[in-house]
């Protein structure tokens, strides 16, 4: 929503709140954020993870040998990296604010109350002011999922011009599921343990045809864009994903809400984590406010 009609505070004058006003006018001094208040940055020290298996690709960038301080795992192959970050809870603030010509250098409670506030009454924009760039390895289906979401740049692995790798997305038992249900109306329910192994068999089997093939056909000469026509859409693919808080966390409260697919899901929970660790305050409110974006 756009500012038009707001008062110096970000607060449509019908409203009536004065909620926003009064946090505006109150001053206080600047001081650090206590490390165990609710607005210092989460700790991810659990998720330093090794990058495993995703160390594989040859001659693709990807994440680096050794611990990786903001990479969350996913899946049997797959992680979310933060590759970088300008965002903080503090960009929400100054962007609100200078509709009154104000510029603050650190939080106050009175700030903290005036992000509530824009998230509760949806004026997105200045939620708009940052930036994250996520390097993502995925299934390819996931991947297809994730590039609807428009307000953001992705950058993709070519097949096209790299060889594609052997890595094949294979659930694991307990993510073997059965459809129950009508479209539009059904559930998911675990299957027995012997048609979850079977399932995973057909799977490694089918990978390991079309990845046989792949090769052939590239031995054979035959160029990488075509022959990238028999990998099937559980191949890994990886790609960079910069985009700002507000559509990040339309991401989230799509993708991360129980009506989506499994292993998309996986993947925005470890979005949701590393975006409430850079802004935690904008982070609670979107919560508080249902999980649903500005």
């Amino acid at each position: 929503m756009g500012s038009a009609g707001w008062n110096r505070c970000g607060e449509r004058p019908d409203e009536g709140t004065g909620e926003c006003e009064q946090s505006c006018r109150r001053s206080s001094e600047a001081h650090d954020l206590d490390p165990a208040s609710p607005q210092a940055p989460l700790r991810l020290d659990e998720k330093q993870v090794t990058s495993g298996t995703a160390d594989k690709i040859d001659g693709v960038s990807t994440v680096e040998q050794g611990a990786a301080p903001r990479t969350i795992e996913v899946l049997d192959h797959g992680f979310v990296r933060l590759d970088d970050a300008m965002a903080s809870d503090l960009s929400v603030v100054n962007a609100a604010r200078v509709s009154f010509a104000r510029r603050k250098d650190e939080m106050d409670d009175a700030d903290g109350g005036l992000i509530r506030f824009l998230m509760r009454e949806r004026h997105g924009t200045p939620f708009e002011h940052n930036a994250f760039r996520f390097h993502i390895r995925a299934p390819i289906f996931v991947a297809r999922e994730w590039f609807r979401h428009r307000v953001g740049s992705y950058n993709e692995f070519s097949m096209r011009y790299a060889k594609a790798t052997d890595d094949f997305y294979v659930p694991a038992l307990e993510d073997v599921r059965t459809q129950v249900g009508k479209p539009g109306s059904y559930s998911f329910e675990p299957v027995t343990d012997e048609v979850a192994q079977s399932t995973r068999d057909e799977l490694a089997a089918v990978y390991a045809a079309a990845f046989a093939a792949y090769e052939r056909l590239v031995e054979q000469g035959v160029a990488r864009e075509l022959a990238r026509a028999v990998m099937p859409v559980g191949a890994y693919t990886e790609f960079y994903w910069t985009v700002n808080a507000r559509a990040l966390m339309n991401f989230v409260s799509l993708r991360a809400a129980e009506t989506a697919q499994r292993e998309i899901r996986r993947y925005a929970e470890a979005v949701e984590e590393l975006f409430a660790a850079e802004m935690p305050v904008t982070y609670e409110a979107f919560v508080a406010a249902g999980r649903v974006s500005p």
